[in-house]
């Protein structure tokens, strides 16, 4: 199997374990170490063209100024491991891919490492991925605000469902591989175990972290495609999951070691141990980690993250339009959550308006060619700050889906009155969270300066349909 698809690139640093600040990667320059595990080693990193190139060429990567740098070295490695290294680069870039999805961190870019000069890096595989500022993990050991747990567990749910339905189980979910963005976005990430489902399962590696293994992981034959997985295994880790992020991250089975706390899974799976949750876990996210956390794939089969989805939004009173329809749920979700916050905080600092919006109680007078933002979700709605949260995108394109690589970096809120000049009656389609649906988008004058100096609104996220002449 030959490596994933991308340019040779050469590394230029001194001759050190790990990479240091200001080691040149290909087009990248490191800033600093994020982490690093069995496969691979992370690193901050920005474009050469950011810091001093004394030979004078440096390339000019296109896209974000932060981002990480995953790096996979194959160099010294057994066979039959440096295959397990490569299928696994090539699942994350074959995943990135086709399933791309605001709850899902980017892929940008891969390629294969020349270093001539590092011998332990030639060959290495990078992957150039979204930048985020920390993890679950490290918010479960600062602790959890209490208001933000719901909203933490459905951004995981959104990604879960998104994988099942585009095919794939994650397979290794935990809270190290849940990441945070500065908006307090949810994307999940680490998609080296991700599997591929042909039909109701598919086959995974016999490696993942043992405090996430469903039961019937533990009793699983190893085949020669791997061991057998399906989506059932990711709403297990789910459940673990959930109980972690109310009980200050402890799992609903005891024991000191990873291995103990396998035994109390492998106990209970096989009913010679009750189900022993945490009592600080309010009662509605026990019943939902309950469910989670059956005992055979076969009582947890109904469970599914689209379902479980469901349950949340409604606890929240936050419907999530298009459940359980295909195509629909996921045109909804990338409505309502990919484009109110999750594209980045550095894109909810320029909100465009004709005139702010109007004081609660108190109605603007509008005029030919004004539009007022809608926004469908009620808790946006009553709010009378401008939560980055409840901020809403404008497209570039009104022919191209509505999803976070289609948005300009102004943002509007739920009331905002914006100045338009023009419709398309018959440009994407958009269906919204009160299952609201239009073909309709208003283009939208930006402020003097701005670039692109006009954006796009879809009808259903205004209150009316001013009339206007079709643009031409």
């Amino acid at each position: 199997m030959r490596p994933p698809h991308g340019l040779g690139a050469t590394t230029e640093c001194d001759r050190t374990d790990l990479l240091p600040p200001g080691c040149r990667v290909g087009d990248w320059v490191v800033t600093q170490l994020i982490g690093y595990g069995g496969w691979s080693t992370v690193y901050a990193a920005q474009p050469a063209d950011k810091h001093p190139d004394p030979t004078g060429t440096a390339a000019t990567p296109p896209g974000p100024t932060d981002v990480a740098l995953k790096i996979m070295p194959t160099a010294g490695l057994a066979p039959r491991q440096a295959r397990r290294i490569v299928e696994s680069a090539h699942r994350e870039v074959e995943l990135g891919r086709r399933a791309g999805h605001p709850r899902l961190i980017g892929l940008l870019k891969s390629f294969v490492l020349t270093a001539p000069d590092r011998p332990s890096l030639e060959g290495a595989i990078v992957l150039v991925m979204e930048r985020a500022a920390g993890s679950l993990r490290e918010l479960l050991d600062a602790g959890i605000p209490e208001a933000d747990r719901g909203r933490l567990i459905a951004g995981i749910c959104e990604g879960l469902a998104h994988l099942h339905r585009s095919g794939w189980v994650h397979a290794d979910l935990k809270p190290e591989n849940v990441l945070l963005g500065t908006d307090h976005s949810v994307k999940l990430s680490d998609f080296g175990l991700a599997t591929e489902l042909t039909g109701t399962h598919g086959y995974a590696p016999p490696m993942g972290t043992l405090d996430y293994f469903p039961p019937e992981r533990w009793r699983a034959p190893l085949g020669e495609l791997g061991v057998r997985i399906r989506p059932t295994a990711d709403i297990w880790a789910l459940g673990i999951v959930i109980h972690e992020v109310f009980a200050s991250g402890g799992s609903p089975f005891a024991g000191a070691t990873s291995a103990a706390r396998g035994a109390a899974v492998q106990e209970y799976g096989q009913g010679r141990a009750p189900l022993r949750m945490d009592h600080a876990v309010p009662p509605f996210w026990r019943a939902l980690a309950a469910d989670c956390l059956a005992p055979t794939h076969e009582a947890r089969a109904p469970h599914t993250a689209d379902s479980l989805l469901a349950r949340i939004a409604a606890h929240q009173e936050t419907p999530v339009a298009g459940a359980g329809r295909p195509g629909g749920w996921v045109r909804a979700a990338v409505l309502a959550t990919a484009l109110c916050g999750i594209v980045g905080a550095t894109l909810c600092s320029d909100a465009v308006r004709a005139t702010s919006a109007a004081p609660p109680g108190r109605a603007h007078t509008m005029t030919p060619g004004t539009i007022r933002v809608h926004n469908a979700e009620q808790s946006c709605r009553e709010r009378v700050d401008r939560a980055p949260r409840c901020s809403l995108g404008l497209a570039i394109d009104p022919m191209r889906p509505y999803t976070a690589q289609n948005v300009v970096p102004t943002r509007v809120w739920h009331g905002d009155v914006l100045t338009a000049d023009c419709q398309v009656p018959d440009g994407e389609p958009i269906i919204d969270e009160t299952d609201r649906r239009s073909t309709h988008w208003f283009r939208i004058r930006l402020p003097a300066g701005a670039r692109p100096p006009t954006a796009w609104l879809p009808a259903v996220r205004a209150t009316e349909r001013p009339a206007l002449p079709e643009c031409l």
